[in-house]
């Protein structure tokens, strides 16, 4: 039965000590995500969204429940093992691009392989190809100053998935961008989901989003208060 779902959460919390208060980030989740959807989350400021998406890739370790990501239980791998995991399953994709200043654009996109067994040849065409994916093949060369916002998260977007991952989790992908921009890069997540089949799990307090998505969870004080279809326009 989970053969059919990246991503699975059961009975999940996770619990922040703040001197001798103990804060409540998300509580009892209870979540199931199929291969392929295109899945959001949604929920005002302070509601526990960043803390999920961190629970649900592996960033961070929940308190109590479990995490099954890719079929593997999270919490039984060794701690040491996360990243090789991350890097081989996961994307990652961030309000804030998290771009490195001093590389090129193609070198952005490259960078989560390195080290790696593969060929140079072959991360340079796999980058370039994605690259091209995301419209900005010819701003390749270009290092992030030189780049607009959008771009910049487009680059980003291109690096999310360069190792190939089952799951791309997406953090505020639009927050720091104007709406039209934000908006096309919705399209340009949606567009990648429909013809590469990669499941995107996004994080956002923007209702707009709702149209893209397979299915959408409420959250609400670090709570799931509803899990409905979404729209799923095409583009």
């Amino acid at each position: 039965m989970s053969e059919e779902y990246v991503v699975i959460a059961e009975q999940t919390t996770k619990e922040y000590r703040r001197g001798s208060e103990i804060i409540i980030a998300v509580r009892d989740i209870n979540l199931k995500i199929k291969k392929g959807e295109f899945f959001v989350i949604i929920g005002p400021s302070g509601s526990g969204k960043s803390t999920l998406l961190n629970v649900l890739s592996g960033l961070d370790t929940p308190t109590t429940g479990r995490i099954i990501l890719d079929g593997l239980d999270t919490g039984m791998i060794d701690e040491s093992m996360f990243p090789k995991i991350r890097r081989e399953r996961v994307g990652f994709v961030f309000q804030n691009f998290n771009l490195i200043d001093e590389l090129t654009a193609i070198e952005n996109v490259e960078a989560p392989l390195w080290p790696t067994s593969l060929s140079s040849k072959i991360i340079e065409e796999r980058a370039l190809t994605l690259l091209r994916h995301v419209d900005l093949i010819e701003r390749k060369d270009h290092r992030p100053k030189e780049l607009s916002g959008g771009e910049q998260q487009r680059v980003a977007i291109a690096r999310a998935l360069i190792n190939n991952p089952k799951v791309v989790f997406a953090d505020e992908p639009t927050g720091n961008l104007d709406s039209k921009t934000g908006e096309d890069i919705v399209r340009l997540l949606r567009k990648l989901n429909k013809e590469q089949g990669t499941t995107i799990i996004v994080v956002t307090h923007d209702q707009s989003l709702i149209k893209y998505a397979d299915r959408v969870a409420y959250l609400k004080d670090g709570r799931i208060t509803e899990i409905t279809k979404g729209k799923s326009i095409s583009d």
